[in-house]
């Protein structure tokens, strides 16, 4: 751990910051420093599932406005505490420090103490159990039990005694729950159901948000090795952790042409393969792009996730 002032880490690190951010720690004020906290670019991974979910329960003649909603505020609300809690655990299990070369982490450069950040996951946490009783109410206990498990990986990603993100298990555990979860827990709240064709249309969704993480790892595995922290990229090294993006990347625009001809939905749903370009840059940056270079990469990716759910919502529409 350094032994610099939070306000000198705070003042090295201010080149991280977002272009709204780049300024003293001194004249940020304290909603910036929550906002910044949040993870901004990050927040689009939530909402794309939303969008998948309810374009399967609009199509089915099955869309309920109220529980789509809820649906999207519990997304955004399990994304913000994930983003809190690996803020304050990495900190405090000494992975984040002044050589890690992501965006500014808000308690590593000294900008919220232990406390605050214990209070704001509090806070988070409190909304999604007023959201989600709103939505048990509709779906009944599998969603008591899917919104339990959700809070509790958000917390155990990094936090408690074995936290599985540091033990290679990361990537399940965003496509499991920030993909499968995420898009059949939207539909299922509007439509009270579940088929096979819904976990399909999951999986490209699961596919592109674990995509992100991927390279969020891919550029931070030096300073995760050394802190110990054994992501699935640290486990496999540079060369593989590229070639399990680009083998996301394959399996999410192949689900399109499942979901076509095997499912029969239509050529409307091969809608997402207008976005083919804009993943074979995603494919050349991350081969090209070293450290710093992949923060740039990882938004993108995000991007890429949100524009590919998009296009499947409007072709599942159609």
């Amino acid at each position: 751990m350094s032994d610099s002032s939070p306000g000198q880490k705070a003042n090295e690190e201010a080149t991280d910051f977002p272009t709204s951010f780049s300024r003293p720690e001194a004249t940020l004020h304290k909603w910036q420093i929550w906002l910044l906290a949040s993870r901004p670019k990050t927040l689009p991974a939530a909402i794309s599932p939303v969008l998948v979910g309810t374009a399967l329960a609009w199509a089915d003649g099955l869309f309920s406005l109220a529980p789509a909603l809820a649906a999207a505020v519990g997304a955004l609300l399990l994304q913000i505490l994930s983003n809190f809690a690996n803020d304050y655990f990495d900190f405090e299990k000494g992975v984040d420090t002044r050589e890690r070369v992501g965006p500014t982490r808000v308690m590593a450069a000294g900008l919220l103490c232990a406390r605050e950040l214990h209070l704001g996951m509090a806070v988070v946490i409190s909304l999604a159990v007023l959201d989600g009783i709103y939505l048990v109410v509709v779906g009944g206990w599998p969603i008591l039990a899917v919104g339990a498990a959700s809070i509790l990986a958000a917390l155990l990603y990094t936090g408690g005694p074995l936290p599985f993100g540091y033990r290679g298990l990361g990537d399940l555990f965003v496509f499991i729950f920030f993909g499968l979860t995420a898009v059949c827990g939207t539909y299922y709240v509007q439509a009270g159901t579940l088929s096979q064709v819904i976990f399909v249309a999951a999986a490209p969704v699961g596919f592109l948000i674990t995509a992100i993480l991927v390279v969020n790892n891919l550029r931070d595995i030096e300073t995760d090795a050394r802190a110990g922290k054994r992501t699935l990229a640290v486990l496999i090294g540079h060369k593989s952790t590229r070639r399990q993006y680009l083998l996301l990347l394959v399996l999410a625009y192949s689900a399109p042409l499942l979901l076509s001809l095997g499912y029969d939905l239509g050529p409307a749903v091969l809608l997402p393969l207008l976005s083919l370009p804009l993943a074979f840059r995603r494919a050349s940056s991350v081969y090209s792009a070293k450290g710093k270079a992949l923060n740039s990469v990882l938004a993108a990716t995000a991007q890429l996730s949100l524009q590919f759910s998009l296009l499947l919502s409007i072709g599942i529409l159609l």
